[in-house]
């Protein structure tokens, strides 16, 4: 089970694509599973257009539900004829964009990643650079993801510790997407 800095059991965010019988009571029940392990429905996605010739729906749902519980939803759906054909999983449910600026390469780019990433709460999920010149400062835009609130303040507090040991101006947040 992940657990965050605070200690607390993280939440999972899921999207399932599911496949069911078009007959009275079908979502509801394939919904009602959520609840009972503790998730929560974000999203449901359904059109009522049958499939002429299996005579099913398809349903998409979005649903956060507590890190470890995943599996025993997916018996209990699979357990009532409810067929599964996709799951995403998303653990690291916060998000920021940061810019630096600086002698990224020479200070060790790859090295000021890795500090986010082997933190085990955060990672670096997108990085775009540009180099004006081997001489002049470059600029970086960085998309960090965390399992919470806590967490990516942890994270971003490891890269403005990093930026000043490495003479970086670090430019925050951009934007916060939880």
């Amino acid at each position: 089970m992940l657990r965050s800095t605070t200690g607390k059991v993280e939440q999972l965010q899921v999207s399932m694509k599911l496949e069911m019988k078009d007959s009275p009571g079908q979502l509801v029940a394939a919904l009602k599973p959520i609840s009972d392990v503790g998730g929560n429905i974000i999203a449901v996605i359904h059109q009522r257009e049958p499939d002429q010739d299996t005579r099913t729906l398809n349903v998409q749902i979005v649903l956060e539900l507590p890190e470890g519980r995943l599996e025993n939803l997916t018996a209990i759906l699979k357990g009532q004829g409810v067929h599964i054909q996709r799951i995403d999983r998303e653990r690291l449910l916060y998000k920021r964009t940061v810019i630096i600026i600086g002698h990224l390469m020479h200070t060790d780019l790859s090295d000021t990643v890795a500090r986010i990433d082997s933190t085990g709460f955060a990672e670096v999920s997108e990085l775009s650079m540009s180099m004006p010149a081997v001489n002049e400062r470059s600029s970086s835009r960085i998309t960090i993801k965390a399992l919470s609130k806590n967490d990516m303040e942890s994270a971003l507090a490891i890269l403005r510790k990093v930026s000043e040991q490495k003479n970086l101006l670090m430019i925050e947040p951009l934007e916060e997407i939880a």
